[in-house]
């Protein structure tokens, strides 16, 4: 049965319809993917191809394309073709971006989330760890300690201790997971990094890291609960004082350069004109 055929009745609109077909195809995808039609990193078959598999126009086809490359589940390259995503890590992690941003999500919940999840996280990684886990992070707290200086490097290396301990649960859903709040994290990091000095952030995740080195579910999840509770103070108190409350505002509205955990080079130009917008 081609997707392009629907059901119509009052109030359906040709803009309806083609939504519908989209959630169609979307669906159809899924299907391929589960039988193993479609493997991770293959190359999709012709723009052509597809539209005449699916019985639908081109340009109806392109739609589901351009939610399926926001969602990350495809990526498209000029002159190359459309290749299905290798893996999961960045599928949904735009979408979520947008739901912290127009749901309005505040520090407090984010805070509250973490404190539900990464106490957890961490005692598992205090379980499946493994020696180039411990390795990262030791790198990253060393990296938090000789580039003291720098908040944005200060802050890079943060969030790769932590999304090195999501990794080293061993468990795929939570690697996933941090990619799709890391950006919701930065701010909440960043934020604590312009008020307290970066002895005091170490202070707070040596214990997580000596917890997960020596094997010890019990204290890691401890020590990472008291670093997020201490977080938690830092923000609070930061929005009693102006100064910290418009330096909260901008980092959350993105005036402030962000750092990536990617160790990725910071495109300055952008930054610029990004902060010259939100102005």
């Amino acid at each position: 049965m081609p997707a392009s055929r629907t059901t119509k009745g009052p109030g359906y609109s040709a803009r309806t319809q083609k939504e519908d077909i989209t959630n169609l195809l979307l669906l159809r995808f899924q299907k391929l993917m589960r039988d193993g039609v479609l493997t991770p990193g293959s190359l999709l078959p012709s723009e052509r191809e597809l539209a005449v598999t699916f019985g639908v126009a081109r340009s109806t086809l392109r739609q589901a394309m351009k939610v399926l490359e926001t969602m990350g589940v495809v990526t498209q390259k000029v002159g190359d073709g459309t290749y299905l995503s290798k893996d999961g890590s960045y599928v949904l992690a735009m979408p979520m971006d947008f739901l912290f941003l127009l749901d309005d999500i505040s520090p407090e919940d984010l805070l509250e989330l973490r404190l539900m999840l990464e106490p957890a996280l961490a005692a598992k990684a205090a379980e499946r760890s493994t020696f180039e886990h411990i390795t990262m992070l030791k790198d990253s707290i060393r990296e938090m300690q000789v580039k003291g200086n720098s908040m944005q490097q200060v802050v890079a290396a943060d969030l790769m201790f932590h999304r090195t301990i999501f990794g080293a649960t061993g468990n795929a859903l939570a690697s996933r997971l941090f990619h799709s709040i890391h950006t919701a994290m930065f701010s909440s990091i960043a934020t604590t990094a312009q008020v307290v000095h970066v002895d005091h952030t170490l202070r707070l995740h040596r214990p997580i890291l000596d917890a997960i080195e020596q094997r010890d579910p019990k204290r890691a999840a401890a020590a990472m609960t008291d670093h997020l509770e201490d977080v938690r103070a830092l923000i609070r108190r930061g929005q009693k004082k102006p100064d910290n409350v418009r330096l909260h505002k901008g980092l959350f509205e993105g005036r402030v350069q962000r750092a990536s955990f990617a160790r990725e080079p910071v495109l300055r130009k952008k930054a610029t004109r990004t902060r010259s917008i939100a102005r």
